[in-house]
């Protein structure tokens, strides 16, 4: 699952910037997990941990998409509204 879009300039001054990151440390494997995306990271966890939280996030993101609004311009209750929603499915 490859979902990193770098775009290899840097943000605009005074443009908000914003990115999710979700860390576990539930991970018993041995493995390093990271997997990166436009608007989020999620670093460790086990296998399952950090499936869930990707799932969790992928959502999150497509649901604001699909609302017509961005991670910079939505409120921070509503994504956090939107990760609990979607962690519980």
């Amino acid at each position: 699952m490859n979902r990193i879009k770098e775009t290899g300039s840097p943000p605009k001054e005074g443009a908000k910037v914003a990115h999710l990151l979700g860390v576990s440390l539930d991970k018993a494997d041995g493995h390093k997990r990271l997997t990166r995306a436009e608007k989020f990271s999620v670093v460790g966890g086990s296998e399952e941990t950090h499936g869930r939280m990707t799932e969790t996030l992928i959502k999150t993101t497509e649901e604001l998409k699909r609302k017509g609004r961005s991670l910079e311009e939505a409120d921070p209750r509503e994504i956090g509204d939107l990760i609990r929603k979607h962690s519980s499915s």
